[in-house]
């Protein structure tokens, strides 16, 4: 069975160690502007929000591409092949969750790609917020809320 990223925001301590892994993995330096995970701090609450890609099993990200470079990959990433991207960002406007950045550095899209199958994110997480769990019935449903409700909150590109 398939593995998936599990976030509980309600366990986040707002440590932001999942930006630092996430952009030395993606760029080899140690800066969240980089991360394809973005650590929402909602002071007045006082919680935080780890924000990322939820590998949308219809992405929205995949249907704006024109030139079909936001593929699936086998470790169940929605994934944006480099050398089909063409830099236009249309994946960036339609992400419901926010977090496709480009890099001008490097002049590339980032986002989530499960750091191929292993994600550092979840195995830094000290209070357990982002998990890697096998993909069952009852984590697949927990997903779906909790990105139905980060989809309200944040807004729905219309389908």
């Amino acid at each position: 069975m398939s593995k998936i990223l599990m976030i509980s925001p309600e366990k986040c301590i707002g440590c932001r160690s999942c930006e630092i892994i996430c952009s030395f993995e993606k760029t080899n330096e140690f800066n969240p502007k980089h991360a394809a995970v973005t650590v929402l701090a909602y002071e007045e609450a006082a919680i935080a929000v780890p924000m990322m890609c939820m590998q949308c099993e219809n992405p929205s990200c995949m249907k704006v591409c024109p030139v079909g470079a936001v593929e699936f990959k086998d470790t169940g990433a929605v994934v944006i092949n480099d050398d089909k991207c063409i830099g236009c960002k249309m994946c960036v406007s339609a992400c419901p969750m926010g977090n496709i950045i480009f890099n001008a550095k490097e002049r590339k899209m980032v986002k989530c790609d499960l750091c191929g199958g292993v994600p550092k994110c979840a195995y830094i997480c000290p209070s357990g917020a982002i998990q890697y769990k096998e993909a069952t019935s009852t984590n697949l449903n927990k997903k779906k809320i909790i990105a139905e409700k980060f989809k309200e909150v944040f807004g729905e590109v219309t389908e």
